[in-house]
């Protein structure tokens, strides 16, 4: 990050459909497309060898299951915890979900509709709050610092990258637990996305496609582990990247839609720009939030054009393999950023075939591309107006 400290990261955990585990997840990313459907998600998800064993992980919503199973491949990268010599009250968790528990929730609104509301479970509470994934972390891993949570909609997993990383920037943390994580495919989340026309009637998600028709729900979790620079370089640690800076700000304008010509995430990109110190020349990958709603893909191409100019930087979006999964797509999208940067390759846009030709970007779609790894914006945008940018860039001496 430009001024202050420098902020690497040491390791990455992912748990999606695409792929469990980071190496897994890669491999997803540059795969076939998704079968088609409403939804993204594990057909036969056991959140139990996370825990010890069934009765603890039942008393875990699945979203709180998603953040432990992807926070253990991150601290299994790196050691485990007390790898990281850092005091435990400068080790933060700040993560990130859309909506929490849902599923949990809307199973004992069932169980109260038709058993009465004795027969509710004492821990629905502590299942369904959005900060219990984050807590859980903090929790199992005995970390004292900041223990946080970002609530703001699409755009959290990216909010909380960029905070945490900050918080080691300005000396207030030495190393933190980061990400997001998401499940909100329940029925009644369905049908409250399928009834705003926010998801795809052909069930194919095709960001920047002449044919997009929206989105396709994902779910999933993804972590990083982020410490002050000269304390992972002490201890000899393997640094996969460095977050040089980022941003957030509000388009201020409808809870639902983009500001017309992206003119809130134009804003947003060049405030992360300055914070990390790079002309707008020196960015090598735009990983883009495309959800493949007509609204969102043509506000954001605009962004893109208007900051780096017309075909001038890759952009790819990986909602066609993951689908949108709201508040942890940032950390999924950060940990794709990360992974392209050390395979050496720019992933597919995939379902799309006919990029719109009103959109004037240099779309990555059909097969992965191979490019030099440079720095990386990766964009996020959420209802509410909430706008949020992270810059990842490979790890370097200095």
């Amino acid at each position: 990050m430009s001024g202050g400290r420098r902020v690497a990261v040491t390791g990455l955990g992912v748990v999606a459909p695409a792929g469990i585990g980071a190496s897994n997840y890669w491999d997803g990313l540059i795969g076939p497309p998704a079968p088609v459907g409403r939804t993204i998600v594990f057909d036969d998800w056991d959140g139990s060898p996370y825990f010890d064993g069934p009765k603890q992980a039942r008393r875990a919503d699945r979203v709180e299951q998603f953040a432990l199973a992807a926070a253990g491949e991150a601290f299994d990268q790196v050691g485990g915890v007390d790898a990281v010599a850092v005091d435990p009250g400068r080790f933060g968790t700040i993560f990130a979900t859309g909506i929490g528990g849902l599923h949990t929730l809307e199973e004992q609104i069932g169980i109260h509709n038709e058993k009465g509301p004795r027969r509710v479970s004492p821990f629905l509470v502590p299942m369904m709050m959005a900060n219990a994934p984050g807590a859980s972390i903090s929790m199992r891993y005995g970390l004292q610092g900041q223990s946080e949570t970002i609530v703001t909609a699409c755009a959290a997993g990216s909010h909380a990258i960029n905070y945490a990383a900050r918080l080691i920037k300005w000396g207030i943390l030495d190393a933190a637990v980061t990400g997001g994580c998401e499940s909100a495919g329940t029925p009644t989340g369905i049908a409250g996305f399928a009834n705003m026309t926010a998801l795809s009637s052909a069930g194919v998600s095709r960001p920047f496609d002449v044919d997009r028709d929206g989105f396709v729900m994902g779910e999933g979790g993804a972590v990083l582990i982020l410490e002050e620079w000269s304390v992972a370089e002490a201890r000899g640690a393997n640094i996969l990247g460095e977050i040089l800076g980022g941003a957030s700000n509000a388009d201020a304008h409808h809870i639902t839609a983009p500001a017309p010509g992206g003119v809130g995430a134009i804003k947003c990109i060049e405030l992360a720009l300055a914070e990390s110190g790079l002309a707008a020349a020196d960015v090598k990958q735009v990983n883009a939030h495309g959800t493949s709603t007509p609204l969102n893909d043509a506000a954001e191409a605009a962004a893109i054009t208007q900051v780096f100019g017309a075909q001038a930087v890759p952009v790819t979006s990986t909602k066609g393999i993951t689908g949108h999964a709201l508040g942890a797509a940032g950390a999924l999208e950060a940990v794709a950023a990360l992974l392209s940067i050390q395979n050496e390759a720019i992933p597919p846009t995939a379902n799309t075939v006919n990029v719109d030709p009103e959109l004037d970007i240099d779309l990555v779609f059909g097969a992965p591309r191979a490019w030099e790894p440079g720095p990386v914006v990766s964009t996020n945008f959420g209802f509410g107006g909430h706008n949020g940018v992270v810059v990842v860039a490979p790890a370097s001496a200095g």
